[in-house]
């Protein structure tokens, strides 16, 4: 047996340890294939729960669904209001934090009266060395992390997941749409919604992995580098600066560093 499938069989004899496990399901490859690691460990000992909330990017909660229903895993969905809790608008550096406490608090409520005490999550090994303060709130909730315990990266679990036949093996990362926003410059209703179209019309038009950080009346456009052409085509340009500008942006920018996950969160790596 090689590397990475012993990883994965460490992976399974960690979920089988637990007998009865709760997955929180996003339907992005880390959950996928954890959710499916699950299926195979415990059988009918799982449970997806998917969380419904506006950052919540718009169609992940119906190919949630759909992979629960080929995997033929149970799922719940836990409608969660996020501008309700509490510094979450505010958007302190630590933001991540308060909101994840919040959603897994809900998770874990909502899994135990279903008869699962434990909760897992998809971090995986990479996530160790990034900034993530949501880590912190699962770390205080005892939320395990079976996918980082294994010692899986990102690219192994896209490996098995494409082995797997799971439709989202190379599907992009699709964090919270709060990360669109500096911090410290208030998250409101609107402002996640114009940010989810402005992606929205970026993906429909070809770019695949692309973010829209928004800076006050300024649209910071992310994308692969070697897409730069494709963006600069005249036609492109004026389909993304004509809608921008129609959603309420005066000035459209593309980023000449290219896409970077987490690139809201340099100052604070430095």
């Amino acid at each position: 047996m090689d590397a990475l499938h012993e990883k994965y069989e460490k992976l399974k004899e960690e979920l089988r340890s637990r007998r009865r496990v709760a997955v929180a399901f996003s339907a992005g490859v880390d959950s996928s294939l954890l959710l499916y690691a699950a299926r195979e460990a415990l059988g009918d000992g799982v449970l997806a729960v998917t969380g419904r909330f506006l950052s919540f990017p718009d169609g992940e909660l119906e190919q949630s669904r759909e992979i629960c229903r080929t995997l033929g895993a149970e799922q719940i969905v836990v409608d969660f209001d996020q501008m309700a809790v509490e510094g979450f608008c505010d958007n302190p550096p630590e933001r991540c934090y308060i909101c994840k406490k919040a959603i897994f608090s809900a998770f874990l409520t909502a899994a135990r009266e279903r008869g699962f005490s434990c909760v897992a999550d998809g971090a995986n090994a990479d996530d160790a060395g990034v900034y993530r303060p949501g880590m912190r709130a699962t770390a205080e909730l005892g939320i395990i992390s079976p996918l980082r315990d294994a010692g899986l990266t990102k690219d192994e679990i896209r490996l098995l997941a494409r082995e797997a036949g799971l439709p989202v093996w190379d599907k992009p990362s699709a964090p919270c749409l709060a990360t669109r926003f500096p911090y410290g410059e208030r998250i409101t209703e609107e402002r996640i919604r114009t940010v989810a179209e402005a992606e929205k019309l970026l993906s429909d038009l070809g770019f695949r992995r692309v973010r829209v950080r928004s800076h006050g009346d300024t649209a910071r456009i992310e994308i692969d580098r070697e897409l730069f052409c494709g963006m600069l085509d005249p036609a492109a340009l004026d389909a993304v600066t004509s809608r921008l500008h129609a959603l309420g942006f005066t000035y459209v920018a593309l980023d000449l560093d290219g896409y970077e996950s987490g690139s809201m969160d340099r100052k604070l790596r430095k």
